[in-house]
């Protein structure tokens, strides 16, 4: 990618669960934003995003707040900066498992969290590994030629696998495929979007859904895939 961010504003709002690690999590993206010229102003509240005039200076919103709640005004105010141009970006919960009781907000980001499969019942042990699978993120035909997937193959992760429910306005860059298991009810593999990016107004929205803990997030392929993703999602000029 050629284009200069000199001089960018990026908005990292975090909180919520603190399993995600938020403040960590981000801390990983904060220098990577610096470094492309972002001037980078860190919220511990969504209530910011109230706030009309630090909203139009913004360029890019990177989000990770899992669950949690927003008021109206602040759903409003995000709906409405990103509606103007400017770019919201996240993974995992952090964006696809926020603010569960706003409908508005779910159709603003295009997919959420239902479910990560769990492995056999025998082999639980109580923990949140319980939830780690061995899966493929798989890139889509559409994913191969856009920039942000550029020279990433197919890759295999063991963390959580998200299951997402979503709408075709997303365009898919990749999916993981969800198997048929003996002690899980669904009976045929269920395709489910990894990585997508959405156009809103003037807007554009990235999520990935891999990202549940800070090895996950260092993974070179999935660093690379946010990182892109954020750039790509950025106000553009």
């Amino acid at each position: 990618m050629t284009t200069t961010y000199e001089g960018r504003r990026a908005l990292i709002v975090r909180g919520g669960w603190e399993g995600h690690r938020p403040v960590e999590a981000t801390e990983i993206f904060v220098p990577f934003l610096e470094q492309q010229g972002f001037d980078v102003r860190i919220e511990d509240s969504n209530e910011v995003y109230a706030d009309r005039e630090v909203m139009d200076r913004t360029d890019l919103i990177l989000q990770c707040v899992t669950m949690s709640e927003i008021s109206a005004d602040a759903l409003a105010g995000l709906r409405g900066a990103v509606e103007r141009g400017t770019g919201l970006a996240g993974w995992h919960g952090g964006i696809a498992d926020s603010y569960r009781n706003s409908s508005d907000y779910l159709q603003l980001i295009g997919g959420q969290f239902a479910t990560h499969p769990s492995r056999h019942p025998d082999a639980r042990e109580g923990g949140e590994g319980d939830n780690f699978l061995c899966y493929t993120v798989d890139l889509t035909d559409l994913g191969r030629s856009h920039e942000i997937m550029a020279g990433v193959e197919d890759f295999t992760l063991r963390t959580e696998q998200y299951w997402v429910l979503t709408d075709d306005l997303n365009e898919v860059l990749a999916t993981t495929s969800h198997p048929v298991q003996p002690y899980h009810p669904w009976h045929r593999p269920i395709i489910s979007p990894a990585v997508w990016t959405r156009e809103w107004g003037r807007g554009r929205v990235f999520v990935a859904t891999p990202g549940h803990s800070l090895s996950v997030l260092r993974d070179v392929s999935v660093r690379t895939i946010i990182q892109r993703g954020m750039l790509w999602a950025t106000r553009r000029r």
